[in-house]
């Protein structure tokens, strides 16, 4: 099976090639650390922890590197209110961010470089873009000179002149000054000290660097000139990723990246859910109201590049998801004992399906329905072998399923450890609890307190249990 991946800059699908054999260098924009971490972010962190999580299940080296901006105007203008240093804020930003990430089971990238930890690569940089004629000096600021080079605009299919000059994607205080630009859409790529804000020396004088120049830089001193995977969320494509491309590709002559890959927006009633419009939801007040692991399932129930709507049915589906997942894996640590399961090999079958599914353009969408599937047919085998005393299909059949349940819930980053995933059933209404309330609802119909009975049932619906009368009057049930 041959993996493809849709490539934003040449727009179509194509194989995965990576540039040397069975590794992949890998880099993810990462956020400005000014404030708590959003929804948007975890989509964002949370679909390249699985992109990562697949490439190493399917054999590959993977180093993955994600930067945090810890020097902007937004972070300045928060420490000016907080009447603190730039530096505390970032800290703490940082900070939260991991604790995020560590609830939300996003394993640590490789390395995360600081735009003010890496200002010694950030100036040599500007200088070889300088000394090659694409970048120019202006009163203490340095300009990249978008027109010079002949490819802009091959990321995100903009044309020079469709575009509204200055858009830099930054609050940017030179936009306000075309007069120190030659060109109205050159962009900074080195910008003057002002007065209050952290500076540093350079060949320009005092200053601080340009947004974009800091991603085409770290890129650089930790992955190398050309990179196979550049990612992001797709509202870096332009001006972001494009920029970090004119910048590459003068200074070096080479493709930054072989493949560009973009997830899409969490919308909130048909808007991007962002800081600026006031309709974000933090990670840690979402966690205090759901399971992390439902969170990932919301993420992943949509295809990575499409964008995903955050409504309170499609959380309370992610969550009835992850309820379902983890009654199948409750079943192996249940019942494994009693069934003879030993230590064997996951299902081949299931598992070329998952491989088939995710194998085009990272379509864990698709690739999570294996799971389900496998997830309904172990919790309905533990209700027969709970009610019958034996299961219907074969032990080592069931070890097989249950098996490769495991495993693909592990390459998506959900739990699979035994004592969380009984704790958090257990959390519910136990086994004994519900066979109780089934006998007071089976003597209430039998004494023909029907109403009684109806009550009994909501009741166990309400947590979330799902009664079936069969024929005979035997009744069975299951969660979610």
């Amino acid at each position: 099976m041959t993996l493809t991946v849709y490539n934003t800059l040449t727009r179509k699908k194509e194989p995965f090639i990576t540039i040397e054999t069975g590794k992949v260098r890998m880099y993810c924009c990462g956020i400005t650390v000014y404030d708590y971490c959003h929804l948007g972010h975890a989509r964002t962190c949370i679909v390249w922890d699985v992109v990562r999580r697949y490439l190493q299940w399917r054999g590959y080296e993977v180093k993955y590197i994600q930067n945090f901006t810890d020097i902007d105007d937004k972070i300045l203008n928060r420490a000016r209110k907080e009447e603190t240093t730039m530096e505390a804020i970032s800290e703490r930003f940082i900070e939260a961010y991991f604790e995020d990430m560590e609830r939300l089971k996003v394993k640590r990238a490789d390395a995360y470089p600081r735009a003010t930890h890496s200002l010694d690569g950030i100036k040599r940089l500007v200088a070889e873009l300088e000394e090659k004629g694409y970048a120019y000096g202006s009163d203490g600021d340095v300009y990249y000179s978008v027109r010079r080079f002949k490819d802009y605009g091959k990321l995100s299919g903009r044309k020079l002149e469709d575009l509204q000059a200055g858009a830099s994607g930054r609050v940017d205080l030179a936009d306000t000054e075309p007069i120190k630009k030659k060109d109205p859409f050159d962009f900074a790529v080195w910008k003057g000290a002002k007065p209050g804000e952290p500076a540093w020396e350079s060949p320009w004088g005092k200053g601080r660097p340009g947004w974009h120049i800091e991603c085409s830089a770290m890129v650089r001193e930790r992955l190398g000139e050309t990179i196979d995977l550049h990612v992001g969320g797709s509202d870096l494509i332009f001006p972001h990723h494009e920029n970090e491309i004119a910048q590459s590709e003068a200074a070096t002559g080479q493709p930054l990246a072989r493949y560009w890959l973009h997830n899409g927006m969490v919308k909130v009633g048909g808007e991007k859910m962002s800081k600026s419009l006031g309709n974000f939801t933090t990670i840690r007040d979402l966690l205090a109201k759901i399971d992390p692991m439902a969170v990932r399932l919301f993420i992943l129930q949509a295809h990575y590049r499409k964008p995903v709507d955050f409504t309170d049915e499609a959380l309370e589906a992610a969550t009835n998801g992850w309820h379902t997942i983890k009654e199948g894996l409750l079943f192996g640590y249940e019942y494994g004992a009693k069934l003879g399961f030993t230590v064997c090999s996951s299902s081949e079958t299931l598992t070329q399906r998952f491989q088939e599914a995710v194998d085009d353009d990272f379509n864990f969408a698709e690739g999570l329905a294996v799971l389900f599937e496998i997830a309904k047919e172990l919790r309905k085998e533990g209700n027969i072998l709970v009610h019958q005393g034996q299961t219907e299909t074969a032990p080592k059949i069931l070890e097989e399923q249950w098996v490769t349940l495991v495993d693909l819930c592990q390459v998506l980053g959900l739990k699979t450890d035994s004592n969380e995933v009984k704790e958090e059933v257990s959390n519910g209404l136990s086994d004994e609890d519900i066979e109780g309330l089934i006998e007071q609802r089976k003597m209430a119909r039998k004494n023909k307190n029907y109403a009684e009975g109806d009550r009994l049932r909501d009741e166990l619906k309400e947590q979330g249990i799902i009664l079936v009368d069969q024929p005979g009057g035997v009744t069975t049930w299951h969660r979610g």
